[in-house]
């Protein structure tokens, strides 16, 4: 119970350094300096180990980018759909028909 505690913890802290625009793009650079670095937590030369933190450290950039990408996606088909709304709204020739 302490160890998934501890780990709760620890990734509460993560989702709101991330939540944070400024201090996200500072995690998503320091992710990439220490995916790039020859210093590691645990060396690459320990089978397994040494390669778990890698790849813990690439799924957190990976992620982290491609929710940023997907937000701007998002915020830009809503602008386009909300310029296209008031296009179509604004072309409507409303027309009286008497038989």
């Amino acid at each position: 119970m302490g160890k998934r505690f501890f780990t709760q913890l620890l990734v509460d802290k993560i989702r709101k350094v991330f939540r944070n625009s400024k201090y996200r793009w500072f995690a998503i650079i320091a992710g990439l300096v220490y995916l790039i670095s020859p210093l590691d937590i645990s060396p690459d030369v320990v089978p397994i180990l040494g390669w778990i933190d890698d790849g813990l450290v690439a799924s957190l950039v990976v992620a982290e980018v491609s929710q940023i990408l997907a937000e701007k996606l998002k915020n830009r088909q809503k602008g386009n759909s909300a310029a296209s709304n008031s296009t179509q709204t604004s072309t409507v020739i409303d027309v009286n028909a008497v038989s």
